[in-house]
């Protein structure tokens, strides 16, 4: 769907810069802060989403799980994560040369799983 391993990862690399210097992307830039920060999350994100788009299993293979709500539950993510996390991403898949059938496809892969981690408390 989305042209291979190479498309991909221009995709998490541009997603990631604007995370880190997009006013839009900034509550996101702090909530991977609290983690092991935007350069393992960078590698991480292209491993999960190879999987979740049906490519080799690398995040998996290497962690043993791709559970996204336990690779999730230690922040507490409420509609304004989710809306952020949605426009960045969505500015990084235009800044990209997709079709407009797979902007709108990825688009709704991301919306659905943003909204799976809402928190639950």
């Amino acid at each position: 769907m989305i042209g291979g391993e190479q498309a991909l990862k221009r995709l998490v690399e541009k997603f990631y810069d604007i995370i880190e210097t997009d006013p839009d992307g900034a509550i996101v830039h702090a909530l991977h802060l609290k983690g092991f920060g935007i350069n393992h999350v960078r590698l991480a994100q292209f491993e999960f989403l190879s999987g979740f788009f049906g490519g080799p299993q690398y995040y998996a293979e290497r962690m043993g799980h791709a559970n996204l709500r336990a690779m999730h539950e230690h922040l507490q993510i409420g509609f304004t994560e989710i809306k952020a996390w949605l426009i960045c991403m969505e500015k990084a898949i235009n800044a990209l040369e997709f079709d407009s059938d797979v902007k709108a496809k990825l688009m709704l892969h991301f919306t659905r799983s943003a909204e799976s981690l809402k928190s639950r408390s």
